[in-house]
């Protein structure tokens, strides 16, 4: 069992950068594929990035990548997500996610959720 909480979410200006962090605690946090979700105001739950458990792998969904970078550290139990040049439709709550497979990218995948950090990027 692994629990998830996110922090770093907060009110930023267009082509601005932040700092998305992800805490675990529990077992199995090394085994998994670490990812990180978004929701949009009135859209659904989509893909952002992930990163092997091993580190070895990340992919990013093209609307994010070049922009964004997930890394984790498996000693500290953490994830993190930089995203820079940030534009008005990156508003959302984050979520944190985890899964017991090398590397996913679907949202069925993934076991374990966080409670999700709000970014607004503002015009």
């Amino acid at each position: 069992q692994v629990h998830l909480v996110e922090s770093g979410g907060r009110l930023v200006q267009a082509g601005g950068s932040l700092r998305l962090s992800c805490a675990a605690s529990g077992r199995g946090f090394a085994e998994q594929a670490m990812a990180w979700f978004r929701q949009g105001p009135g859209k659904e739950r989509e893909f952002v990035a992930t990163i092997s458990w091993n580190v070895s792998q990340t992919f990013y969904a093209e609307s994010v990548k070049g922009r964004f970078t997930i890394s984790r550290d498996n000693a500290k139990k953490m994830v993190s997500l930089e995203m820079n040049s940030l534009k008005p439709e990156d508003t959302a709550v984050y979520y944190c996610a985890g899964a017991y497979s090398w590397i996913a990218t679907m949202e069925n995948e993934y076991q374990y959720w966080g409670q999700g950090t709000q970014v607004t990027v503002s015009a």
